[in-house]
């Protein structure tokens, strides 16, 4: 299935309904990682230190915005250009960072399903299996870039010095 006009406004829909309440969307979404996998709490330096998913931790909520804002883009990117175009800046700290966290394929499978778990808990009977695709499909191009930049910086990193 290709991602075209239609999925492209099912994520802009639902992204703009969910923006008002993106603070406690942000919690809801860090609940749902730590509910399907909660041995990655370690891996956000933000939840290390504390037994439960804070509240008013504002570096949850900004990391969950940009995962939110991110995945919205892409899927208008998709929309636009047939392709998810991050810039190089943007997609080296985020393979670097994902890298350096040790992130593996099934920890961008949880934040997938800890995502569209979200979306569908904040629009209701808006959610739909046309609206879980679009996000799906634009969650996992915008995976794949870090992914591909996380080969790339390990590859990089694993090269003999001359």
């Amino acid at each position: 299935m290709g991602f075209g006009e239609k999925e492209e406004s099912l994520v802009k829909e639902s992204w703009e309904a969910m923006k008002p309440n993106v603070a406690d969307l942000s919690v809801c979404f860090f609940t749902n990682i730590l509910d399907i996998a909660p041995a990655v709490k370690d891996m956000f330096s933000f939840l290390r230190d504390s037994d439960e998913v804070p509240q008013n931790n504002a570096k949850l909520k900004a990391h969950a915005i940009k995962v939110f804002k991110m995945t919205c883009e892409s899927a208008i990117q998709l929309g636009e250009k047939g392709e998810v175009v991050v810039p190089d800046s943007s997609l080296k700290h985020l393979g670097s960072v994902h890298l350096k966290n040790r992130v593996v394929s099934v920890h961008f499978e949880v934040v997938k399903e800890a995502l569209l778990r979200t979306i569908k808990e904040a629009v209701g009977e808006k959610w739909s299996d046309d609206m879980a695709s679009a996000w799906g499909q634009a969650y996992d191009e915008l995976a794949a870039a870090i992914k591909n930049e996380m080969n790339q910086d390990q590859s990089a990193t694993a090269l003999p010095s001359n």
